[in-house]
């Protein structure tokens, strides 16, 4: 069995390409070993068997997603639904960004730094094609179904780390450019420097993420020597704080009017 992203012809291309053996045994051992390959980027030493399992298990998953969503001719399907051919880098799919820009991609970043560049060379493209870096994409569509635009946390770890393979200052185009849109509450963050309760559902939420976002963009800047941009982004990144409630020690929404009670 073989799918592709593109149709028929491409499944058939990857059937003849990968599925060489009809052998149950051999592939079953095949898989064994690039897995083994996989997961012996990481060695961790235990006499408790159930917490290697556990850690073992964890780091499968890591490795499952985000996966290879082309053809072994390297074409695929672009966030426009037509079709490319990436030539030169690994076309990936299932950007669950809110949930792995915590942990999962930073480490990507120590253990497969190819991989890492192929993610953020699909990011250029996926802005390229669908106007703006992923979210939450899934098999080249984006999903909006989270918030924030984690992707430019995924791309300067990989600029701060000193990852090569793609191109720093049309990564930080495509950083600032999901940055500068009116989407989703970013208008009025850009005008008043936090979102109220009253412009947009998940205020606090989007302004927090929204101010570690052009942190991130920040040091993008200061990498490449964008003075100005370093200095708009560091002054942006500070929003968080005009949600903050010290008294109470936590944050909380604003309306953008205020009741006047009147007798």
């Amino acid at each position: 069995m073989a799918i592709s992203p593109t149709g028929y012809e491409g499944a058939a291309k990857n059937m003849l390409a990968e599925g060489k053996s009809n052998n149950f045994n051999e592939i079953q051992n095949q898989a064994v070993a690039d897995w083994n390959k996989e997961l012996s980027k990481i060695e961790v030493k235990s006499d408790n068997k159930d917490k290697l399992t556990v850690f073992y298990t964890a780091m499968y998953h890591v490795f499952t997603q985000p996966n290879i969503n082309m053809d072994v001719d390297g074409k695929y399907r672009g966030r426009d639904n037509k079709f490319y051919t990436a030539n030169d880098f690994g076309y990936y799919s299932v950007f669950s960004l809110w949930d792995t820009f915590r942990g999962a991609h930073p480490l990507m970043t120590l253990i497969d730094r190819k991989r890492t560049a192929d993610f953020v060379n699909t990011f250029i493209k996926q802005r390229e094609q669908g106007g703006r870096i992923p979210v939450w994409e899934l098999a080249s569509n984006e999903t909006e179904c989270m918030i924030g635009y984690h992707g430019v946390s995924v791309i300067a770890d990989a600029m701060a780390k000193g990852i090569t393979g793609f191109d720093y200052e049309k990564a930080f185009e495509a950083s600032k450019n999901s940055a500068m849109q009116d989407i989703f509450g970013l208008n009025a963050y850009k005008q008043k420097n936090y979102i109220s309760i009253d412009d947009e559902h998940e205020s606090v939420s989007k302004t927090l993420e929204y101010a570690y976002d052009d942190w991130c963009i920040a040091q993008m800047a200061k990498i490449l020597n964008k003075k100005e941009d370093y200095e708009y982004f560091m002054k942006r990144s500070q929003n968080w704080k005009k949600l903050v409630q010290p008294k109470q020690r936590f944050y909380a929404g604003k309306k953008k009017w205020k009741l006047v009670r009147t007798v």
